[in-house]
């Protein structure tokens, strides 16, 4: 009966450390371990802190309660933005689906503004804003805008004739002919857009509330990482970093793929 139980369990263990679950794990094992390692031969606390001690910096910022109080803050604003991106986004592709003169345009603004970077036009919403929050809003949809117009647009005109023929012969209207036909067949490139345009947006974030924050009491994780940088707080500045980086990992894991996993994956589609 053991040796039942036994030969059960080994296609599951087998299955387990053959899964990109595991594989990850033991990948951030290791560069934990090589952090760890190199932070104590190093010895200096103030240019690389061991990762037993950012991690207690990190306990200790979230357990007062500011790192989440920041965090929020920089969510906040990340989501407006992004909010406000994929609006203005999906208006100037559907004017770009509807005639060449669209279509040209929106060609033409890609490749003026996607190469810029937006913490270039940091001085330009300085002077436009001033320090605050529209200026992160601004430089914010300037970083997601470009990429997610770009894909809907390349999204868009990749979907087959026949799929087009289809739709028209059904007679719907303009609108059921984007959301049955167009949308669900550029839904990869769509995706891949949003993914792009959100790791664009949460960097730019964070570069911006480094250069100038928000103030004080309204500042997000860029300015928890600056202000603890200016104390030579290294800990707590390697704490914010890795908050950063968590969160990119949560939403990509958690947001990105289950979506991914419930439309691409379900349809039989392959995201580029």
């Amino acid at each position: 009966m053991r040796e039942v139980v036994h030969a059960r369990s080994l296609p599951r263990l087998a299955r387990w450390t053959g899964s990109s679950t595991f594989r990850r794990i033991v990948i951030l094992a290791v560069l934990a371990a090589i952090w760890e390692l190199y932070a104590r031969w190093l010895d200096n606390s103030l240019l690389l802190p061991t990762l037993t001690a950012t991690f207690s910096a990190l306990a200790k910022a979230t357990l007062s309660g500011e790192l989440p109080d920041r965090a929020l803050t920089s969510l906040r604003v990340l989501t407006t933005g992004y909010a406000l991106a994929i609006a203005i986004a999906i208006v100037l592709t559907a004017f770009a689906m509807m005639s060449r003169w669209g279509s040209d345009t929106l060609g033409l603004l890609t490749s003026m503004f996607n190469p810029l970077p937006a913490i270039a036009l940091l001085p330009v919403a300085l002077l436009w804003f001033g320090i605050g929050v529209p200026s992160l809003l601004f430089v914010t949809v300037h970083s997601v805008l470009w990429p997610v117009a770009l894909a809907l647009h390349s999204g868009f005109l990749s979907v087959s004739p026949t799929l087009r023929m289809v739709g028209r012969n059904l007679g719907l209207s303009h609108g059921r002919f984007i959301t049955e036909i167009l949308m669900p067949a550029a839904f990869p490139h769509i995706l891949s857009g949003l993914r792009i345009g959100w790791a664009f947006a949460w960097r730019t974030l964070i570069a911006a509330e480094l250069v100038f924050g928000v103030s004080a009491r309204s500042g997000g994780l860029g300015w928890f990482i600056y202000t603890n940088r200016a104390q030579l707080e290294t800990d707590s500045v390697f704490a914010g970093l890795l908050t950063v980086i968590l969160i990119g990992l949560i939403v990509e894991e958690l947001v990105f793929k289950t979506i991914s996993r419930l439309t691409v994956e379900r349809w039989g589609q392959h995201s580029s």
